[in-house]
């Protein structure tokens, strides 16, 4: 009976494959797809050096440009907020960088932050982070986030997408007070059910798709689609939102409606369907966090994403290098009798609450009464098991992929959020160490200790390859994740052998090692390895406003 099981599996399995990628494929412009040399096909325009004097010049660094594969001892000359000169001959400038033994490089962007707080920020500065965009979960209403967050200021760029999420749960909860543009919000919503388990009603619908447009009118950067948590979303419902993105030229970002290594209703089966939306509506449909979605069936599903992009659809992805997750516990991944299985983890024990492991009784206690509790929840172990490291490298090295961390947002231990003028981060501030670890963790280990990349790849995943991904959308991103004449001065300098994530699971808040100097917008925030906290320079990305 088992072989026979398994072989219904693998029929069901091709049948997918073929249903997903054999739908007249729109060719996908923008030059992200799976081979180098694809990567590589677009034409670069590099323009000539300007002359100096210069605001500031960074003298003697191993200067790195992963769209060009500049590698080598350069001196960087900044004028304003871009970089204006590139030369082999000594810069003078008003202000001088001594980049001696140091990497430069183009500043980290991370395209999956939900830590959009100011503590967060200045938190992912010293993982090399100079622009966290909150596309997967997004925000609403979007004017009122780039508000809020112009008035406080941010020491890196800042921009989201609209959230499908909260146009979901206005229309459909109406005991909710109205958006306000915070995760906060959100997260106190999981106390109610219909905008997670229920279909929306057409009068429903049209609320939603009209929330959601007017968003991008706001200039949002595209549609967050966090379909895991809410399940129960109509297909249709999807196939509008997906035609909605492709009207305004932009992307879906999708954290994808199931989790399961098993069928039915596996993470397979909802690849599947978002790789037939980009078939059938030609919109740009983005994968979130490919690891995590998809547990311990890596394999299968970056197969099957792998082929629709050969393929030529408009289909791309992010991995973190972590084997755990974090969200709320009151999320449908968590519950039903068979959330463990779905999972592919013996025992509740593999979630953690505030540092502690936890058992059923626990999770089933919070979930009742505390909903919105941030957990971790680990689903490979690839520190200690060969085989969970390879299905971690199968994402994380996926062809063309972004490194991106799914920031969280720091909680206090009694898990209230930790925003305004905050720093240090508080000693009893908690988050997945992903939220200030995520890129150093990807050089210290895929560039020093897995030798899987050299430092040029690995700089095009941590910087170039989200460009890629968003440029065509949002047209900043030109000028982003580059070390050339005419691009942002958004800069990382850092010793690469000491590049190291000093964060754990027991003590999440301990900030990255390694980096010497960032520069944001041609302006320093951190220097001689200290946050400048009155530096502010991040400025928004985001969409032309329309009407």
């Amino acid at each position: 009976m088992k072989n026979t099981i398994n072989n219904v599996d693998q029929s069901k399995r091709s049948t997918l494959a073929k249903l997903a990628i054999g739908a007249a494929a729109v060719p996908f412009a923008s030059v992200l797809h799976a081979s180098a040399e694809k990567l590589n096909a677009g034409k670069i325009n590099l323009l000539e050096n300007e002359n100096g004097p210069f605001d500031i010049v960074i003298v003697n660094g191993r200067v790195v440009d992963p769209e060009t594969k500049l590698d080598a001892i350069r001196s960087v000359g900044i004028k304003g907020n871009r970089i204006a000169a590139i030369s082999k001959k000594p810069l003078t400038g008003a202000k001088v960088i001594d980049a001696t033994g140091l990497i430069v490089a183009p500043g980290f962007i991370d395209m999956h932050a939900h830590g959009q707080q100011l503590p967060a920020a200045r938190a992912q500065a010293f993982d090399g982070v100079t622009t966290a965009l909150e596309m997967e979960s997004g925000l609403f209403p979007i004017g009122t986030f780039y508000d809020i967050t112009a008035a406080e200021g941010r020491p890196i760029n800042y921009g989201a997408s609209v959230a499908w999420t909260y146009a979901r749960i206005e229309a459909k909860e109406p005991t909710m007070p109205a958006p306000d543009g915070t995760i906060v919000w959100f997260q106190k919503a999981f106390s109610k059910n219909n905008w997670q388990n229920t279909l929306a009603t057409p009068d429903e619908l049209k609320q939603i798709l009209d929330s959601v447009e007017q968003g991008l009118k706001e200039g949002g950067l595209g549609i967050g689609i966090n379909a895991g948590y809410a399940p129960g979303y109509g297909h249709k419902e999807y196939y509008e939102l997906a035609k909605l993105a492709k009207s305004y030229e932009v992307p879906t970002y999708t954290h994808v409606r199931y989790l399961n290594s098993a069928e039915p209703q596996s993470s397979f089966e909802a690849y599947q369907e978002l790789i037939s939306l980009s078939a059938t509506t030609g919109a740009h449909m983005h994968i979130c966090h490919l690891n995590s979605t998809s547990v311990q069936d890596i394999d299968d599903c970056a197969d099957l994403v792998q082929s629709a992009i050969d393929k030529g659809l408009a289909v791309t992805t992010e991995a973190y290098p972590y084997g755990a997750g974090s969200s709320v516990i009151g999320a449908e991944v968590f519950r039903g009798d068979d959330w463990l299985q779905r999972w592919g983890v013996p025992s509740a024990s593999y979630m953690e609450a505030n540092g502690k492991a936890l058992n059923q009784e626990k999770v089933t206690e919070l979930q009742a009464t505390a909903p919105g509790t941030v957990v971790v929840m680990h689903f490979l172990k690839p520190d200690e098991d060969k085989q969970d490291r390879a299905k971690m490298d199968r994402s994380v090295l996926f062809p063309g992929a972004a490194i991106a961390s799914d920031a969280m947002p720091w909680m206090d231990d009694k898990g209230t959020l930790i925003e305004g003028d905050v720093w240090p981060l508080p000693s009893n501030a908690i988050a997945h160490p992903r939220s200030l670890a995520c890129f150093s963790r990807f050089i210290e280990k895929y560039v020093h200790e897995y030798k899987a990349v050299t430092l040029v790849e690995a700089m095009e995943r941590t910087s170039l390859n989200a460009c890629r991904i968003l440029e065509d959308a949002v047209p900043q991103m030109k000028n982003k994740g580059r070390i050339q004449v005419g691009k942002d001065a958004d800069i990382a300098i850092f010793k690469l052998d000491e590049v190291k994530a000093v964060a754990t699971f027991e003590k999440p808040n301990a900030l990255s090692a390694g980096m010497k100097y960032v520069l944001v917008n041609g302006t320093p925030i951190i220097e001689a390895g200290e946050m400048l906290l009155d530096s502010n320079p991040g400025q928004a990305v985001r969409n032309k406003i329309i009407g």
